[in-house]
């Protein structure tokens, strides 16, 4: 992995810094637009970003410990779901395709075998997760091969944005899993209600999870974490993530289990952080904890919990903006308007 830390990166960084305050505006008021400008002139090594071809990629799966009645709605919705993002009736279908963003779907784990499709990827590694309350939701063959299928679609993508995406009922419980591991934060500041437990549903949930924990316990790794804990999904993310960072692309993270992905593949290479703007504050339990530990401050605040990658599709024009404002927008001497007094 890169480590932007070094000396042409701070050049970089200072002579971006000089256009955007040679901009035909007092100095920082374009406000948290021109240090988005300033991130992805970072994470692309120019100070003339430019953001192409924007891939939304929404990774599906099942999970074992749904069976643990953890959530509000029934397993099959994930495979319906899917192919109604397919079919375009979804919510993220229909943010991709007002904001121009190229829209893949893909198959970690989803239990039943899903039709072909122009826009779904089949990268399967198995039917659905194990129930983690009764032993590793992933083998480590399987946990290793999600990484790997992971990486091989991004590579397999043109472009230089990820938008990350997810499917998969039940999945917050698993995100919520990971975040106690990479936190040492309690499961109730972690884990939420979800797609909308009353509250003996998310008590039951809390109980259900704790077992989860105390089951692997012993475990000390983050990549033993993810397999224990996490979800076919999941893990798949977090292999895209690796590899999207290790090319210098922009990765746009979404909600919860989005962030779950990101911080794991952070804690297996920091450096990771560095190239991700996170779009938005989700309205489940334990999300505004994390982004606080990781220093994130999201783009929007829209009290979403929909997750699909709908709120890394809402963030999308606010990139954009910010690319076009670094590469439009008059100087104080093309426009030849006078500067402020000293």
């Amino acid at each position: 992995m890169i480590d932007l830390h070094d000396g042409s990166f701070d050049d970089l960084a200072a002579r971006t810094q000089r256009r955007i305050d040679r901009k035909t505006k007092p100095l920082g008021a374009l406000g948290r637009l021109e240090a988005l400008a300033l991130l992805l002139a970072r994470v692309l090594g120019t100070d003339a970003p430019r953001l192409l071809a924007p891939q939304l990629v929404v990774f599906a799966a099942d999970h074992g410990i749904a069976a643990q009645g953890v959530s509000a709605y029934p397993a099959e919705v994930t495979a319906q779901m899917v192919l109604n993002m397919l079919a375009g009736g979804a919510a993220v279908s229909v943010l991709a395709r007002q904001h121009g963003l190229a829209l893949t779907v893909v198959d970690c784990g989803v239990k039943s075998d899903l039709p072909p499709h122009a826009l779904l990827r089949v990268a399967k590694t198995c039917q659905g997760s194990a129930d983690s309350t009764l032993g590793p939701a992933l083998t480590r063959a399987q946990n290793d091969a999600a990484l790997a299928h992971g990486a091989a679609l991004v590579c397999s993508l043109p472009g230089n944005v990820l938008l990350l995406g997810e499917m998969g009922i039940a999945n917050t419980s698993p995100a919520a899993l990971l975040m106690v591991r990479l936190t040492g934060l309690p499961i109730s500041a972690c884990a939420g209600r979800g797609t909308g437990l009353d509250d003996a549903g998310l008590a039951h949930k809390l109980a259900v999870l704790q077992r989860a924990l105390d089951r692997h316990a012993h475990l000390q790794e983050p990549a033993q974490w993810l397999a224990a804990l996490g979800g076919p999904e999941i893990a798949t993310m977090a292999g895209a993530v690796l590899q999207a960072a290790e090319e210098r692309r922009v990765i746009v993270v979404d909600g919860f289990i989005t962030t779950a992905a990101v911080a794991l593949a952070a804690a297996i290479a920091p450096p990771v952080l560095q190239r991700c703007v996170f779009a938005h504050g989700s309205a489940e339990n334990g999300h505004a904890r994390w982004l606080a530990q990781l220093g994130a401050a999201p783009l929007l605040d829209l009290g979403l919990r929909l997750g699909e990658g709908s709120g890394a599709a809402l963030a999308w024009p606010l990139l954009k903006s910010a690319e076009l404002l670094l590469a439009e927008m008059a100087s104080f001497d093309s426009a030849g308007v006078s500067e402020r007094e000293s």
